[in-house]
């Protein structure tokens, strides 16, 4: 058997079948810890099946026809209907009804009323359990080697379902419930494959809720994802304000350049140098124009792009939202149905065993139709905790699907929201240097004035456009 170990008394085959274990053909006997109540059934043509009740560690017995020695055949023949006989492993006979699935010590007698004892328990043999109305060979809890196996008693307490409190333990504690999620447990399960090893995806680190800032309530591995999506999306934002601050002061730039350019603020120098100086002004005006070009590409290249990507990026992670959360409160509404379930079926099994109790205690029609119905009961109530675990592991399924899914498409959005990012400020550094070089540009032509700037040449020049003459005065002579 895999999981929990049991003590095998005798042969047996079979394999597990959900929280118990369901039994193959072939004679079969072995202790079996079953938390919560297990699942068993018998061979197909005895029809047995039932779920034990929770406070029984079952043996298990698969009934087994004695050899037929001589005469056996003719008393086996003058049995009432119904009736079998059965060796005990100790070597008692015992009779089972197979109609009934009653059991006795006492050989039934074909004459109406004559009574029947029940099966006793008779020193140094195990204990004879009726479990769901069946006969069942066992040994009580109390009796068995707890070096062997330990049983879970049934909690009369179920964790509320989504709430923040300690995990409750699952069969064979295998696994932990958290907020109507099951994980495995750490102490017993190896170490999971990441789903996209040495990567750090999305994927692999966001399946348990964490405690908020104040500690007060708790937040899902991907309301956090989520979260940083949605800030990644406002840093964005603030990055296009940034660039349109920077756009502003571009345009209020070039401005003020156009208007200085134009101030006649030393217009009337001459020459070379006045030629340099007029040159120098014009130079004012022509940066002016680089500056606005540059604020224009600005505005189209990086500012309306930034603001423009995604722009229904915030109502389409609000759609992934509800969806995981749907997906999350249909989880909890499923594991709400185990809990129900599991309750009820506790409930169906204590009510089976205090009429099976009671059967021991002395044996009637009535009591025996009330194990009927109460074994009935209580397969239905195991059946019904099967069907709702089975849906609650569809709906985590499903959970864990889109969980995949959407985390990596969080993480492919981001990774474009980077690099678009990116490239949109590598534009505005390529449109700086531009806005460098054509204002280099403009000063050039100011540079060479500047070189030939000649005080003498502007001397000669200013001479002979205002000279008044060059015949020089002379002495007066008497």
């Amino acid at each position: 058997m895999s999981g929990s170990r049991c003590q095998t008394l005798y042969p047996f085959s079979g394999e597990r079948h959900r929280q118990g274990l369901r039994f193959a053909a072939g004679e079969l006997i072995t202790v079996l810890q079953v938390p919560d109540g297990g699942w068993w059934e018998g061979q197909k043509e005895d029809g047995l099946r039932g779920w034990f009740p929770a406070s029984y560690v079952q043996l298990l017995e698969k009934p087994r026809k004695t050899t037929p020695q001589t005469g056996e055949d003719t008393l086996n023949s003058h049995l009432p209907t119904g009736w079998q006989s059965y060796m005990s492993p100790q070597g008692r006979r015992y009779y089972v009804n197979t109609l009934t699935n009653e059991t006795t010590w006492e050989r039934p007698s074909s004459v109406p009323g004559t009574p029947k004892s029940p099966v006793s328990k008779p020193a140094n043999s195990p204990s004879v359990f009726t479990v769901n109305g069946y006969h069942i060979s066992g040994t009580p809890v109390h009796q068995l080697d707890s070096g062997h196996m330990s049983l879970r008693k049934a909690s009369g307490d179920p964790q509320t379902p989504g709430s923040p409190a300690a995990p409750r333990r699952q069969s064979k504690e295998s696994s932990l419930t958290i907020n109507c999620v099951t994980f495995p447990h750490p102490d017993i399960m190896p170490e999971q494959q990441l789903l996209k090893p040495s990567e750090w995806s999305y994927c692999d680190y966001f399946w348990a809720d964490k405690k908020d800032s104040q500690g007060n309530n708790t937040v899902s591995g991907f309301e956090i994802l989520l979260q940083k999506q949605l800030k990644g999306k406002q840093m964005q934002k603030e990055m296009a304000e940034f660039v349109r601050e920077r756009i502003k002061i571009e345009e209020e730039y070039a401005k003020n350049l156009s208007k200085l350019s134009q101030n006649s603020l030393a217009a009337q120098e001459e020459g070379t140098l006045g030629e340099a100086w007029a040159q120098l002004k014009k130079s004012l005006a022509d940066e002016a124009e680089v500056h606005l070009k540059f604020s224009s590409k600005l505005q189209s290249e990086v500012e309306r792009p930034l603001l423009n990507f995604r722009e229904n990026f915030k109502k389409d992670m609000k759609k992934c939202d509800h969806h995981i959360a749907d997906l999350r409160k249909h989880l909890a509404s499923r594991y709400a149905a185990v809990e129900k379930a599991r309750k009820a079926l506790t409930e169906r099994q204590k009510d089976l065993e205090m009429k099976t109790q009671q059967l021991e205690v002395k044996l009637s029609n009535k009591t025996e139709e009330e194990i009927k119905k109460a074994r009935r009961k209580s397969t239905q109530a195991g059946d019904d905790l099967m069907r709702c675990v089975d849906l609650y592991n569809q709906a985590q399924s499903k959970w864990f699907e889109e969980m995949v899914t959407t985390t990596l498409e969080l993480e492919r959005l981001e990774v474009e929201r980077v690099e678009m990012i990116r490239q949109h400020l590598c534009q505005y550094t390529q449109l700086r240097h531009e806005t460098d070089m054509f204002n280099q540009s403009t000063v050039e032509l100011v540079d060479q004035l500047l070189r030939k700037v000649d005080p003498a040449k502007d001397r000669e020049l200013w001479v002979k456009e205002h000279k008044t003459g060059d015949i020089r005065p002379v002495d007066m002579e008497i």
